[in-house]
Order: C-alpha cells, then structure tokens, then sequence
C-alpha cells in the first residue's frame, strides 16, 4: 500500500506521539524507581543512627543502661 505526502506525515506524527508516550511512561516509572531508593535511604539512615546512639554508651566506658555506682 502506497501512502501519499499526508500519509507519511501521520506516519510520522503517530510514531512522534508513541515515542512522548514512551518518553511519559518511562519519566513515571524513573520517579518511582527514584522514591524507593530515597525512603530505602532514609530508612538506612535512620537505622544507622539508631545503632550509632546504642554504641555511645559504650565508648564511654559504661555499658548501655547500666548506671554508674
């Protein structure tokens, strides 16, 4: 089938309009890869500081939750 000027121009306009589809799907699927590395991060983070504040204790030279005499 032989397509005329306009039809290799809807042609063109088709392929134009799957490839911004193409381009939105993968910008939604970047930003959601994106969000779970931040909140894995800031779940790290957080698990970090938490052992660091139980290791304090003991750099002191006490043991965690143990009172002095």
């Amino acid at each position: 089938m032989l397509l005329g000027n306009g039809g290799k121009k809807m042609q063109t306009e088709a392929t134009e309009r799957n490839a911004e589809m193409r381009d939105a799907e993968l910008d939604e699927e970047l930003a959601g890869i994106l969000t779970a590395i931040s909140v894995v991060s800031k779940r790290l983070a957080k698990k970090l500081i938490a052992l660091q504040k139980q290791k304090e204790p003991t750099r002191e030279g006490g043991a965690p939750d143990e009172q002095d005499e």
